[in-house]
C-alpha cells in the first residue's frame, strides 16, 4: 500500500496528466465522487443538502499554487463570494483556504494580506476561515501567518488552521496553538513526506492522531477531528465519555463522498459532523490524493471505468 500511495501522490504532480484529466468529460464524471461540482452554485447546493441532514460544511475552492498576484486575488474573490452567499442563505458552512492559492509562494506578505481580508469578511458575517495545511515545507510559514492574524483582537476566533498527525512536530504545534486559543482541524496528512519530518509507519501516525485528539478534546476550544477511520473515531468517543466531554464541544470532520453511512450514524448518535466539500475546475491534485489515501477509492473508480 505505501507504493500505491506514493504512486498516486506522484501522479498528483503530473502536469500533462492533470491538464488532460481536468478537461476530460470522463475525468470530470469520475471526480464527482469526491468533488461537489465545478461552480460556486454546485458547492452551495451540496452545502444546503448536508445542512438538511444535520451536518455542517467546510467549503474548499480547489486550486493550489498560483503564478501571479492577479490569480491570487481572483482565487480570493471566489471565497468572498462564498462568504456572502453563505450569509444570505443562512447556511451552516465555513471556508477552507490554501495559502499557496492566496499567493504564498509568490510572497508571504501577499498571502497574509489576502487572508487578513478574508478573515475580516468572515468576522463581519459571523463566519470562520480555516487555513488548510499543505506539505511540510510550508508548515512554519502557514502557522506564523495564522498566529499573527489570530492574535489581533479584531480577528481572534475568526481564523483557525490544520495540524497533520504524521509530522513529528505536531504535538508541540498543538500545544502552542491551544495555548493561544486557535481552533484546529486535526488530520493524518495527505502528502508524501520524508522520514526525517514525518512518521513513516501508519501505526505511528495512528498513535499520534489519538494522542493529539485527546489533547484537543481536553482543551476548552472547539476543535475538529478529521478522520474516516472508525478506530480513531471510537478512541475519541471513548476518551470524551470517560472524561465527561460533551459531544457539543467538538466535531468530527469527514470528506465529501467518503463514508456517508458513518457520517449519518454519528449524527444519529448526537455528535457534530462537518463535511469537507471541495469544488472547482482545478480538482485533479485533490482527487489523486484521495485515491492515494484508501485502496477502496481506487476500486470504486475502477468499477466506474469498466461501466463506461
Amino acid at each position: 500500500m505505501p507504493l500505491l500511495r506514493s504512486t498516486f501522490i506522484a501522479l498528483s504532480h503530473n502536469r500533462p496528466l492533470r491538464h488532460m484529466a481536468e478537461r476530460s468529460r470522463i475525468g470530470v464524471r469520475l471526480s464527482s465522487r469526491f468533488i461537489a461540482g465545478m461552480e460556486i452554485e454546485d458547492a452551495l447546493r451540496v452545502a444546503e443538502a448536508r445542512n438538511n441532514e444535520g451536518m455542517a460544511v467546510s467549503l474548499d475552492s480547489l486550486g493550489e499554487s498560483v503564478t501571479s498576484e492577479n490569480e491570487a486575488h481572483q482565487a480570493a474573490e471566489v471565497y468572498h463570494r462564498l462568504l456572502d452567499s453563505l450569509s444570505e442563505r443562512k447556511l451552516n458552512a465555513n471556508i477552507s483556504v490554501k495559502l499557496t492559492q492566496m499567493g504564498l509562494l509568490l510572497s508571504p506578505e501577499l498571502a497574509e494580506t489576502i487572508t487578513e481580508s478574508l478573515a475580516q469578511h468572515a468576522r463581519s458575517v459571523n463566519n470562520f476561515v480555516r487555513i488548510d495545511m499543505e506539505d511540510s515545507s510550508l508548515t512554519q510559514v502557514t502557522l506564523d501567518i495564522v498566529r499573527r492574524l489570530h492574535a489581533r483582537a479584531d480577528l481572534r476566533g475568526a481564523i483557525g488552521t490544520v495540524i497533520q498527525a504524521y509530522l513529528y512536530r505536531s504535538q508541540s504545534d498543538v500545544e502552542q496553538l491551544v495555548a493561544e486559543g486557535v481552533r484546529i482541524r486535526l488530520c493524518k496528512g495527505a502528502y508524501n513526506e520524508p522520514a526525517d519530518v514525518a512518521f513513516p509507519r501508519k501505526n505511528d501516525v495512528d498513535s499520534n492522531f489519538i494522542r493529539l485528539s485527546c489533547m484537543l478534546l481536553e482543551s476548552p476550544i472547539y476543535h475538529g477531528l478529521a478522520t474516516q477511520d472508525e478506530n480513531m473515531i471510537a478512541e475519541a468517543k471513548s476518551f470524551a465519555t470517560q472524561h465527561g466531554i460533551e459531544p457539543s464541544r467538538f466535531e468530527f470532520q469527514m470528506l465529501y463522498g467518503v463514508r456517508r453511512d458513518l457520517q449519518k450514524q454519528l449524527i444519529r448518535e448526537g455528535y457534530n459532523v462537518r463535511v469537507y466539500v471541495p469544488f472547482g475546475h482545478e480538482w485533479y491534485p485533490y482527487f489523486m490524493r484521495r485515491l492515494a489515501e484508501r485502496p477502496a477509492n481506487v476500486i470504486f473508480i475502477a468499477k466506474n471505468l469498466l461501466r463506461q
